[in-house]
């Protein structure tokens, strides 16, 4: 946008606003859609353009030019949550939402930015309206499960991405809360295929690390060090993966000295230096010093 341009957006701004504050800009008493679309697509080409401001500016325009236009509002929540500017983001959706209420992605929006901001109860509702708008989105029901999630409602998270897996969506990620859903109902069995499926989806330490805890209450631990070491391929630096891995090894088998040591040992090396692992360190160290006396013992009978 050339700075002539931009001086005219400033311009027009001013002559309808009177320089008051964004939040009290009136509406205009005959809204001029044909000029509201225009600066939207002027909104649209700084946005591409990166520049921001511009792109701002522009919408605002917009929304002054017809206040009923609601794609404006979208636009520019968009790039208030892209800025991290969370409270005008929820602003310019809820506007939307009360402007046209029947818009689905106004709705998802809102929740989006409500979730964020921690407002569980709200983002429920949001996302909910989309649901209502739009039942074949599958965006909609997995990010309700987030909110679900949240909340400890663990039913209802299942529920939710169960919905979502049947019209064809999710991912990784929603098969690992649906696990998690199971595994807070003590469903064990369910929870364990779900992590096996968000890990035939993308291998990822936490999937691994929560399926290998399962594993090591279960005293199958065997298994369980399977999965340990396999999320710390994924995250070499997962000093819990690497302490879950020694306990689960040497209970497999308490007299494979070597083995449990170097377990151990690689543990230590790991977290030594990280302040959260500062108890199992200290732990590791005592368990250490006793294996190496066993092995002691071992070797002299």
């Amino acid at each position: 946008m050339t700075k002539s341009n931009r001086i005219n957006l400033l311009t027009a701004i001013m002559i309808t606003a009177f320089a008051c504050s964004w939040t009290t800009i009136p509406s205009r008493v005959i809204a001029d859609t044909e000029k509201a679309k225009e600066n939207f697509n002027l909104g649209i080409k700084a946005k591409e353009a990166d520049k921001i401001e511009d792109a701002i500016l522009a919408y605002k325009v917009a929304i002054v030019e017809d206040p009923e236009f609601v794609d404006s509002y979208l636009n520019l929540g968009a790039i208030y949550f892209e800025k991290k500017d969370y409270e005008k983001a929820l602003e310019m959706f809820k506007t939307a939402t009360e402007k046209d209420k029947t818009n689905a992605t106004a709705f998802a929006n809102l929740g989006r930015v409500e979730y964020i901001l921690l407002k569980y109860v709200e983002a429920e509702t949001a996302f909910k309206s989309a649901i209502s708008l739009d039942s074949a989105n599958t965006d909609y029901y997995k990010e309700l499960a987030k909110v679900y999630y949240q909340k400890r409602d663990y039913p209802k998270m299942v529920e939710a991405v169960t919905k979502c897996h049947k019209l064809g969506g999710g991912d990784y990620n929603t098969y690992f809360i649906l696990a998690k859903g199971y595994q807070n109902q003590d469903k064990t069995q369910s929870a364990i295929e779900a992590f096996n499926k968000s890990i035939e989806l993308k291998d990822s330490y936490k999937a691994r690390s929560a399926l290998g805890r399962i594993y090591l209450n279960q005293e199958e631990n065997l298994e369980a060090a399977h999965q340990f070491k396999a999320a710390l391929k994924d995250d070499p630096k997962g000093w819990r993966a690497a302490y879950n891995y020694a306990i689960a090894i040497q209970s497999h088998n308490p007299e494979d000295y070597n083995t449990n040591i170097k377990a151990w040992e690689d543990f230590i090396k790991r977290a030594k230096n990280i302040p959260k692992a500062k108890n199992q360190v200290a732990e590791a160290q005592r368990v250490l010093e006793d294996l190496k006396k066993a092995k002691e013992q071992a070797e002299l009978q």
